[in-house]
């Protein structure tokens, strides 16, 4: 399971991938951060509950609802909340976000011309898995 969604009345959809898992021996790490949101943070938390994938980064955006839009006879469109989305462990990812298994915030004076800790860390993360 990637992830399902889950409606006030109850009603729950589930949603699958099926792969060949050629890649499923590959060791991966996510990064996140504040940025992640939504697809990003389902795609995350998906890879950490069925593969053990590391975090690293920054506490997530906390977005897991879905919404859908209505044409209005006006020209606009109202959008309305109608589920919520859950990890395959169970997880509400709205306004929790995923937490990093390796938190590691980026400076307030950090420039992209300069090392990314974050980046650094992952790095440091995926090293220790190929030894293994």
């Amino acid at each position: 399971m990637v992830v399902s969604e889950e409606f006030s009345t109850g009603l729950k959809n589930i949603f699958r991938a099926n792969g060949n898992m050629r890649l499923k021996d590959f060791p991966v790490v996510v990064l996140i951060n504040e940025g992640s949101a939504s697809a990003s943070e389902i795609l995350a938390g998906a890879l950490r509950d069925n593969r053990g994938v590391k975090l690293v980064g920054a506490k997530s955006f906390g977005k897991g609802t879905v919404q859908e839009l209505s044409p209005l006879n006006d020209g606009s469109t109202l959008k309305v909340t109608i589920a919520k989305w859950l990890l395959p462990k169970g997880d509400a990812i709205d306004k929790n976000g995923l937490e990093p298994d390796y938190k590691v915030e980026l400076p307030a004076d950090w420039t992209k011309d300069k090392p990314d800790p974050q980046l650094n860390k992952a790095m440091e993360v995926i090293e220790t898995q190929i030894k293994k």
